[in-house]
């Protein structure tokens, strides 16, 4: 018989080994998923893998690697330390995609005026949107005590109905012959995120995302709010004797989280996106809870596993495409790693032992 005994203390030992086990096993698993799909599973994961680092094509790849790791590490800070905190933001998504619709909506506002001020506006305008979106269920949480994990993740449902308002509506483009979408923000220039490198894939967004990284760092250990976002998830009972306040720290956390996010869908619209469109979104919002818990809520943490999961989004375009895998094959292989990470999680509170039946 076998039973889970809980540790007097969490193993540091499985904190760090876990999210690496869970990569391990991810990888184990998902060859046989493709194996089963009748494909080669060596040559499946070494494509998804290796190839965006190493491979022909790889000069192409790696400045991808920032742009679709940029949003993720950028909109998982903000939820990581919401999750730290107990406070549980399901819906970057939603302020994603308004942090998008204002952010382009005040840099299409000036259009065809060209200056230096346009793009700042639109910085604004999008960490506005997402910060607006997340204070909706931050207030009903505060003032009504309602869950902020149902009225987040519903409000993505209402984002996503109002990106393909706006993208047959209001924003829609003139001169785009009827069809839906917004103007190209690439062709207005004083709109545009362009890489700030050519070639590079380093773009303001980037820039942001690593600003986030070294902000978090030094909020949580170097700050008090720090110390009482750590100290509220950690001992909840201790953190009201600390006195803090919690409501304080619901509209801190959900409304920074928002800002992020809605940050990371200005950034994406005015770059590589280009245009607010009916299917903008392409799931950043979620894939960032996956990053949040594989870095381990620690901002350094989050910034690696950004990167890996931009290396299984662009190495899955290219196992999509050489190798004839479907797209549901490889966001089966990604949602693989959360279940994993969170079932290798419960070994560093449990240790597994084997029992003996008594008998009566």
């Amino acid at each position: 018989m076998i039973v889970l005994e809980k540790r007097p203390q969490p193993s540091k030992v499985w904190s760090y080994a876990t999210p690496l086990v869970a990569v391990l096993a991810t990888m184990f698993f998902g060859g046989v998923l493709f194996a089963i799909l009748g494909k080669n599973p060596v040559e499946a994961i070494g494509t998804i893998f290796w190839e965006p680092l190493f491979g022909e094509f790889s000069f192409y790849y790696r400045p991808q690697l920032l742009v679709k790791g940029a949003p993720l590490v950028l909109i998982a800070i903000g939820l990581s330390l919401g999750f730290r905190a107990g406070i549980w933001n399901i819906g970057a998504e939603g302020q994603y995609i308004m942090g998008a619709i204002f952010g382009a909506g005040a840099g299409l506002a000036f259009y065809p005026l060209e200056g230096w001020y346009i793009f700042p506006i639109m910085v604004l305008a999008g960490a506005f949107g997402g910060w607006l979106w997340a204070m909706i269920p931050a207030f009903l949480k505060v003032r009504f005590g309602t869950n902020e994990i149902l009225v987040s993740l519903m409000l993505v449902y209402v984002a996503e109905q109002m990106l393909a308002s706006v993208s047959l509506g209001l924003l829609k483009n003139p001169e785009g012959f009827g069809f839906p979408g917004s103007r190209n923000l690439q062709s207005y220039e004083s709109a545009h995120n362009a890489e700030l490198i050519a070639g590079s894939g380093m773009h303001w967004g980037v820039v942001a995302a690593f600003i986030a990284v070294i902000f978090a760092y030094v909020l949580l250990n170097r700050h008090m709010l720090g110390f009482h976002i750590r100290l509220t998830g950690e001992a909840p009972r201790a953190a009201k004797f600390a006195g803090v306040n919690p409501a304080r720290l619901i509209l801190f956390c959900l409304g920074l989280a928002g800002a992020l996010a809605g940050l990371a869908g200005m950034f994406e619209v005015s770059g590589p996106a280009g245009v607010v469109s009916i299917d903008f979104n392409v799931g950043y919002g979620f894939t960032a809870i996956i990053v949040a818990f594989l870095g381990r809520l620690h901002p350094v943490g989050i910034l690696l596993a950004g990167f890996l999961m931009a290396l299984t989004y662009i190495g899955g375009e290219i196992a999509q495409s050489q190798l004839g895998l479907p797209a549901a094959a490889i966001q089966v292989f990604q949602g693989m790693l959360l279940f994993f990470l969170l079932a290798f999680d419960l070994l560093t509170n449990f240790r597994i032992r084997a029992a003996r039946n008594e008998v009566a």
